[in-house]
């Protein structure tokens, strides 16, 4: 787990200006194969494994593409969210970025590895704004369960097949 936080004050003509970021990443590792963990990945309109997310707009079987956007809805305040996919690097790379509220810019990335001991998952959470202490200390609890829940969630397909 890195954690970074970066917080500036400013001061201009307008007035008392501050900027706050935050970075931190999640990283477990899985005993699925690279290509199911990615396919939990990509599938856009499957979000059972999330802590966060409840349901999405999403057609079924729509996989995650440079500059679509789409809607999800959150588990914790039944609000839509816009995510827009950013970056996309197949059985490597997923980077997201999500519209919640104005005042926050929250980002998303998400990176699979395999090694000869297992699948390593890590999932990167940027936070960017003034709102972003307010929301990371809503968030944290879930956020740090995102990646053991995929990797979970990966586990519990291949047990099924």
């Amino acid at each position: 787990m890195i954690l970074n936080i970066s917080f500036k004050f400013i001061t201009g003509k307008e007035g008392f200006c501050c900027k706050f970021s935050l970075f931190k990443t999640y990283r477990v590792m899985c005993n699925a194969p690279i290509e199911v963990l990615w396919q939990k990945l990509i599938n856009l309109a499957d979000v059972s494994w999330h802590p966060l997310l409840s349901s999405t707009n999403a057609p079924r079987g729509l996989i995650a593409k440079p500059g679509l956007i789409y809607k999800v809805v959150t588990r914790l305040l039944p609000i839509p969210v816009r995510v827009f996919v950013e970056r996309v690097l197949p059985g490597e790379l997923l980077s997201m970025r999500m519209l919640a509220i104005p005042g926050v810019e929250n980002r998303v990335t998400y990176q699979v590895k395999s090694t000869l001991c297992g699948t390593y998952v890590s999932c990167s959470v940027t936070l960017r704004g003034w709102l972003s202490p307010l929301l990371w200390w809503f968030i944290r609890p879930y956020a740090a369960r995102v990646v053991s829940e995929l990797a979970q969630a990966a586990e519990h397909q291949i047990a099924a097949l």
